[in-house]
């Protein structure tokens, strides 16, 4: 060991040098079991051990992209705040938000800052519920979209219109909230055969979600005009109008899930191996999949019900951010920053591109991610 690593971590041991051992054995004061839990880590990480019980890895290459993605998705949230019909210099953008009086507390402070901030919020929690879903499946193609979150949010919301069950603007994000967990509790019902198997879990996610589309479907066929332009708006998934009200509570429940995520962040590496793999390295996989979906369906469920149904940000940020990081697992806060970084451009450009008319974000990522979805259709048949 290097003098460079004394009292520090080391890049080429992976664990915490003992003080008074050199011939390398265990502290009296450290389990034996803690002097060796990453004999065989990848080149590039660095292993934190603020506990003899608990240890993180960290990647080079992803920290360096974190704070690249950080970067960015700060440009992008001061692009959308002075960007629009009216360009707003980024001074008077500080100056507005510091709460100096400026012409533009209307555009910016009502507008455009709680919008963006409601991207950002969506985009990282989509992000993480796609790379959850996808490590459980371990899966590329997977996304809740997939196992019928999206499509139980808009059939709940559907029903609450057309029996008049609540018709408060407020309430209609709790709805979907609940509609999510329902459809993706019923697909993990449909799909435990004696365990749980990541195809069958994805294949009844599909048909729930069909079945659940048409449910929709039905709805705005046979309901009257305004009533079905009010759902079809609401599913095409819009940041517009959306403010700190919805802010505020996604906030609250990406702070609530963050020692879950923590968790998950530990589990993912050995679920991202074969059952037996994790199982014999001491996972309890089934438990492990079950939390880690019941993470991403909350997140993901209340992603929805901030903005609607926001198509393939879910599915493309965990691999975008992949490949970005070039880890074998699909790291969970780079997937998260990706999300935000996508979404917020994204309504940046919906609202941008063609003035005075606005694009739902929806759309727009629809367009853009489905030629994606093509690509890694074509990848994975050419594997």
């Amino acid at each position: 060991m290097s003098d460079k690593s004394a009292g520090g971590w080391d890049e080429t041991a992976g664990q915490r040098p003992v003080r008074g051992a050199g011939n390398g054995a265990p502290s009296p004061h450290q389990p034996a079991e803690t002097t060796a839990l990453h004999p065989h880590r990848p080149a590039g990480t660095y292993a934190l051990r603020p506990h003899p019980r608990f240890s993180l890895l960290l990647h080079r290459r992803s920290v360096i992209v974190a704070l690249g993605l950080l970067a960015l998705l700060a440009a992008a949230l001061t692009a959308s705040a002075c960007l629009g019909q009216t360009y707003v210099p980024p001074l008077d953008v500080w100056r507005t938000l510091r709460g100096d009086p400026t012409p533009y507390a209307l555009v910016v402070g009502e507008l455009r800052v709680p919008r963006a901030a409601v991207g950002a919020l969506v985009g990282v929690a989509l992000g993480l519920a796609g790379a959850l879903v996808q490590t459980v499946t371990r899966n590329p193609l997977a996304s809740p979209d997939v196992i019928g979150v999206g499509h139980g949010a808009a059939a709940a919301t559907v029903l609450a219109l057309a029996t008049g069950v609540t018709a408060a603007p407020a309430a209609m994000p709790l709805v979907a909230v609940g509609g999510g967990l329902a459809a993706a509790a019923l697909v993990y019902a449909l799909a435990w055969r004696h365990g749980m198997r990541p195809a069958r879990f994805v294949l009844t996610g599909v048909g729930v979600g069909v079945a659940l589309s048409a449910v929709v479907q039905l709805y705005l066929t046979d309901s009257e005009l305004d009533a079905a332009e009010q759902v079809k708006l609401w599913l095409t998934g819009s940041l517009n109008g959306r403010g700190w009200d919805q802010a505020g509570p996604l906030a609250v429940v990406l702070l609530l899930t963050l020692p879950g995520l923590v968790w998950a962040a530990r589990a993912a590496r050995p679920l991202g191996l074969d059952p037996d793999t994790a199982a014999a390295l001491g996972l309890r996989v089934g438990r492990a999949r079950l939390g880690l979906t019941l993470l991403g369906v909350v997140l993901a469920a209340t992603a929805t019900g901030a903005a609607g149904p926001i198509g393939f940000v879910a599915l493309t940020a965990p691999q975008l951010a992949r490949r970005l990081t070039r880890t074998p697992q699909l790291p969970l806060v780079c997937s998260a920053l990706t999300g935000a970084v996508v979404l917020v451009t994204a309504d940046l450009a919906a609202r941008t591109l063609v003035p005075p008319l606005e694009i739902p974000v929806g759309a727009l990522t629809s367009l853009v991610g489905g030629p994606y979805l093509l690509y890694l259709l074509g990848r994975g048949r050419a594997r």
